[in-house]
């Protein structure tokens, strides 16, 4: 039998999905199978609507060797295992002869434990574990909560966190859960034979696909203990995210609850003098925290160093202390010294990564309203580790909606430590990257307004002139707005002020949860929802719900955002442009994000309004509005308006 073609075997899965072919899709697929089959690199931006997941998954699945997708959000490693891989994998069996199996494989947090659902918590207080299903009151939240843990744990296969439908709080799912830290190992479990977590290892290990997210790829590169099976090919989905994911899992936090914590765990089961000095190193680090104001430290101040290495050698003593003496006394002794060993390790590995003082590193306070003071540790640049670690000895595809960043690929390249596309090296990744378009016709259905008669944006103060182009827009569109602010207070008052001023519902992040606010932004046509960063890759609301999206100015970094002025000072001192390879380039990322909200599917129609004249004015607007999808461009607020109400208009007139 001949082999089936990659286009054979593509339409034979997009009719399964009961989707339509789209040339792009062809392209991205026919690169794909280019790329894994000569072992080389390929960056691919796939516009909304493209059917991406079909344009790596066939050829993927038809190169036979094991592949890895990780993916940033839960909506879509859930539409890859529950939709898109069941569906063309019985599409494809015909043709290939064989059935690919795939598996989901996530860190060992998002699994329910079941030595801690069955043993007990270890308690601070207390030596020993205790019952957190007595001690929880079962009328409370919590209590009800942990119930229905309970409960489920009978019923489900996974262990799943995200299977649990509707879900628990974060603070009963950690009464059940367990780091990869603080679990005690298989072989030493009462439970390691039905475990969740070891049993989605085993079916990762037997699976062709393992869907994963980008935490667990971060921390399979970071820490060099492989979590992940050995794979030939690795797919990046939402790859613009990729970034500030591995940072996120490269970066170290200390506060003084945490220290508290870990001292209250570990002071029962090591000698009096070991707890002694980790209890005295905590009050001192405690006591320089309280003096913390937030900004970067270039230098650990004398009293913080001091303060660390206190706490890195008490640390230590502790550790080695915890690993020479048992306690019989101690009800499951093992379960509460591996809790009272994460804790410490976690502490003494952060000391000591900011006493040593690497160059590579950025140190700075923050200061919570709820939480007090922390001190945080991120890489300056997670490029290099990258390049290192991702780029070798498998194939790479990195694909998103957004990848091409002021007209190529370069600037996302390098922030993965790829050199500009087509430099020649015997160290160099070789890549290619690839723009597959959109099935959208942008510039008929949507309209890039930018208000370039506003004054320029300040740091602070309210802006009264953007408050009245905002009420103009919204009233024009009917509603129908989703609304992107740059920070939560610029939302908020964009919608008090609204809420004053029309009579629509204005919907606002935090008062409702994420999915209920969309689910009623989408309901309702009359209506609008502001809010900030999560909404600027996290809604999906084709149809005449969106047809304005407002971006009140552009997302630049803080100029006090610590880790972001680090980067652009080194871009700099290496005699780079620091202001367009890192804030710009984070401007720019966002704004594409958040313009892709507007036109979602192919009879979707509107205005993308950026309320910031800087987009039109500066010398590095030209930059940005390349990096948007290719609306037509207008600064005339007149034209924005008559477009709006004639939209709105013809979607009344369609009972929309």
């Amino acid at each position: 039998m001949t082999k089936p073609s990659l286009p054979e075997l593509l339409h034979a899965a997009v009719t399964a999905v009961g989707g339509t072919e789209r040339p792009g899709q062809a392209a991205m697929a026919g690169a794909v199978a280019e790329a894994v089959d000569d072992n080389s690199h390929l960056l691919v931006q796939a516009g909304t609507g493209t059917g991406k997941s079909l344009g790596y998954l066939v050829p993927a699945l038809a190169h036979g060797e094991r592949v890895v997708v990780a993916t940033a959000t839960l909506a879509l490693q859930r539409q890859l295992v529950e939709r898109d891989l069941p569906r063309t994998v019985d599409a494809l069996h015909p043709l290939l002869r064989r059935r690919p199996d795939f598996a989901m494989l996530k860190g060992r947090s998002n699994y329910l434990c079941l030595h801690r659902l069955h043993e007990g918590v270890p308690q601070d207080e207390e030596e020993g574990l205790f019952d957190q299903f007595e001690a929880a009151a079962p009328s409370s939240k919590l209590g009800q909560d942990l119930l229905r843990l309970r409960d489920w744990s009978d019923d489900t296969e996974s262990g799943d966190r995200d299977d649990l439908t509707p879900g628990v709080s974060d603070r009963a799912w950690a009464q059940v859960s367990v780091s990869s830290r603080e679990c005690l190992g298989a072989s030493k479990c009462a439970y390691g034979a039905e475990c969740f977590a070891e049993l989605a290892r085993e079916r990762a290990k037997l699976a062709d696909v393992v869907v994963t997210n980008h935490a667990l790829l971060a921390i399979d590169a970071i820490e060099g203990a492989p979590v992940l099976p050995q794979h030939e090919v690795l797919i990046v989905d939402e790859a613009h995210e990729l970034v500030s994911r591995v940072t996120g899992v490269a970066t170290g936090e200390l506060t003084p609850g945490q220290v508290n914590r870990a001292v209250r765990r570990a002071a029962k089961l090591v000698n009096e003098k070991a707890a002694d000095a980790l209890q005295t190193a905590s009050e001192g680090f405690e006591r320089v925290m309280e003096l913390a104001l937030p900004g970067r430290l270039e230098e650990v101040p004398e009293d913080l160093g001091y303060a660390l290495l206190a706490l890195r050698d008490a640390a230590r003593t502790v550790i080695s202390a915890l690993g020479n003496t048992r306690d019989k006394s101690v009800q499951d002794e093992d379960a509460v010294r591996k809790q009272a060993l994460a804790a410490v390790e976690t502490i003494h590995g952060v000391a000591e990564r900011i006493t040593q003082g690497s160059e590579y590193d950025v140190v700075w306070y923050e200061r919570h309203d709820r939480f007090g003071a922390s001190l945080r540790v991120a890489p300056l640049s997670v490029s290099g580790l990258l390049r290192e670690k991702l780029f070798t000895e498998r194939s790479v595809v990195l694909t998103s909606a957004t990848l091409k960043l002021g007209g190529d690929f370069n600037g996302v390249g390098a922030s993965l430590g790829l050199a500009p596309e087509g430099t020649a090296g015997d160290d160099l990744p070789q890549w290619k990257g690839l723009d597959v378009g959109s099935p959208f016709d942008y510039p008929k259905q949507g309209i890039l307004y930018v208000a370039r008669h506003l004054a320029t944006p300040g740091r602070e103060g309210s802006r009264t002139d953007m408050l009245d182009e905002l009420t103009e827009l919204v009233e024009a569109a009917g509603g129908r707005t989703l609304g992107l602010f740059s920070s939560m207070r610029a939302a908020q008052a964009g919608a008090e002020e609204l809420r004053g001023r029309l009579d629509k519902p204005i919907l606002l992040q935090g008062e409702e949860t994420l999915g209920e606010l969309i689910k009623n932004f989408a309901a309702d046509p009359e209506t609008c929802l502001f809010g900030t960063l999560s909404l600027w890759q996290g809604v999906d609301v084709p149809g005449a719900s969106c047809q304005l999206v407002i971006m009140d100015r552009i997302p630049f970094p803080r100029p006090d955002d610590p880790l972001m002025s680090a980067r652009q000072k080194a871009v700099e001192e290496a005699g780079g442009n620091g202001f367009m390879a890192v804030a710009a380039t984070h401007a720019a990322l966002l704004m594409a994000q958040g313009a892709g909200r507007l036109v979602r599917a192919t009879g979707d129609k509107g205005v993308v309004a950026v309320l910031d004249p800087r987009l039109a004015n500066a010398r590095y607007g030209s930059y940005l509005r390349a990096s948007l999808p290719d609306f037509w461009y207008t600064t005339d607020r007149n034209q924005a308006r008559r477009s709006l109400a004639a939209i709105d208009a013809a979607a009344k007139a369609d009972g929309k």
